[in-house]
């Protein structure tokens, strides 16, 4: 069910109907657009939160990236298996002018769907043992609920066992 169209960024938006990724949109209050204030304040659980994180090679001439989609109650593995999936020595997470400048969005409101089919984007198979889950709509001001199944729709998607690991909380 699509629903309230205008708050998603328009370059989610377009990818959302190139790809038929079926969706839910929620209105968010910017000042609650990070993970743990929004579920907190909209009643979602971290197992239901998938937070999109921008890595980056280091020292490694161009640059290589990779949006990676892990659930809030786990940690990307950065040092390891980002590293590994890159093909690089060392990797860490993008800063939020680099994170604007390749996807156009705002931290807290960073999603997979709507960026570069060059930037390729792995999914944390927990993401995908869950049934629905809320993430960024490309902006502050909406979020998206959908199966994390549908994110398997965009061309430059694939699932990774262990690309990150539980957090110890």
């Amino acid at each position: 069910m699509i629903t309230y169209m205008s708050l998603v960024q328009s370059q989610v938006e377009a990818a959302l109907g190139q790809y038929g990724i079926r969706h839910e949109v929620l209105p968010c209050d910017p000042s609650l657009a990070d993970t743990a204030a929004f579920c907190e304040h909209y009643g979602f659980t971290l197992e239901q939160a998938a937070n999109t994180i921008l890595a980056a090679s280091r020292k490694t001439e161009p640059t290589k990236y990779a949006l990676c989609v892990v659930l809030g109650t786990t940690r990307l593995d950065v040092n390891k298996k980002v590293c590994e999936l890159l093909g690089v020595k060392r990797a860490s997470f993008a800063d939020a002018e680099t994170t604007r400048e390749l996807t156009g969005m705002e931290i807290g409101g960073v999603v997979a769907i709507g960026t570069s089919p060059e930037i390729p984007v792995y999914i944390d198979s927990r993401v995908l043992t869950q049934e629905k889950v809320v993430m960024g709509g490309g902006n502050r001001t909406s979020k998206l609920v959908l199966d994390p199944k549908e994110l398997l729709k965009l061309p430059h998607a694939t699932a990774v066992v262990e690309l990150a690991t539980v957090s110890k909380q």
